[in-house]
């Protein structure tokens, strides 16, 4: 299974140069505690990610204005993608591998599709795991006390 096909296809997005005031707006408006900062139209390039404990430790914690300060100072950069086709397998590998819960998910010209998260996964094994444990219960021996 590829990490398209499972990764959030709606995704909440931020400007690089909006505050960041009102990207945790936006946050709270849309129910997320991730923004992807992409240039453009909001479906290009992703430049950058901001989640809502980098708003509360670099902007926050750090003593800066959420009016004044933008997207840029806060947010993790560089993004840590990879295409729509790559396996769940080697999805969880990159994510170990870079120590993220987070991977953008690109598509033709590295343009944004989506968002695979860690619970996104955990949804996927608990989901094939259901299965195995209902042949597992049709299987063990029943013992009458």
């Amino acid at each position: 299974m590829s990490a398209g096909r499972i990764c959030s296809r709606t995704v909440a997005t931020a400007w690089p140069t909006e505050s960041v005031r009102v990207a945790a707006r936006r946050m709270a408006e849309q129910e997320v505690g991730t923004l992807v900062v992409t240039e453009g139209d909001g479906v290009g390039e992703a430049v950058g990610m901001v989640t809502d404990r980098d708003i509360a430790l670099r902007c926050v914690a750090a003593g800066l204005d959420p009016d004044r300060a933008t997207v840029t100072q806060i947010m993790t950069k560089p993004v840590k993608a990879i295409d729509e086709h790559t396996s769940i397998e080697e999805a969880i590998a990159r994510m170990a591998e870079k120590g993220t819960r987070r991977l953008i998910v690109t598509g033709e010209g590295k343009r944004l599709v989506g968002i695979l998260s860690i619970d996104d996964i955990l949804g996927l094994l608990i989901e094939e795991a259901g299965p195995i444990g209902r042949l597992l219960e049709k299987q063990s021996p029943r013992v009458v006390a």
